[in-house]
């Protein structure tokens, strides 16, 4: 049996509003995905000791705090730093400038308020090359 595609998720920083990431997590594992939330308050170092210790497929984070950019740059550091290389997805309240820098930094995708679960999984899949079992 193949083993079900892995994506940590969590929030970083401050930012304690957790309902949209919640919903992304259920809409994930009922596409089939291993979801592995984090929950609030996880630095940056925290998610990608997650992420290995996981042997996650990608990493999502949520952010409705404006903290956005210095939250990202910290993690794709630490990632950097333990040589972790899997996809990041961001969304929330992102402003479309920052989301297009978030993509240059290396997000793999930024997802704004309002994407269509559809498009969500969509844009995973297309991300991680397939559906949620490998």
């Amino acid at each position: 049996m193949a083993r079900r595609r892995r994506i940590v998720l969590a929030k970083m920083g401050l930012d304690c509003h957790d309902t949209g990431i919640v919903i992304v997590a259920h809409l994930l594992r009922d596409r089939g995905y291993e979801v592995i939330y984090l929950g609030l308050h996880n630095s940056a170092e925290q998610v990608a000791e997650a992420a290995i210790q996981e042997s996650a497929d990608a990493i999502g984070i949520s952010f409705l705090s404006g903290q956005h950019m210095t939250q990202m740059r910290r993690l794709f550091e630490a990632m950097r730093a333990a040589a972790l290389d899997v996809p990041v997805f961001c969304g929330g309240v992102i402003p479309p400038n920052d989301a297009a820098e978030l993509k240059r930094m290396g997000a793999a995708e930024v997802l704004s308020p309002g994407t269509l679960s559809a498009d969500l999984v969509a844009r995973v899949e297309n991300v991680l090359g397939g559906a949620a079992a490998q």
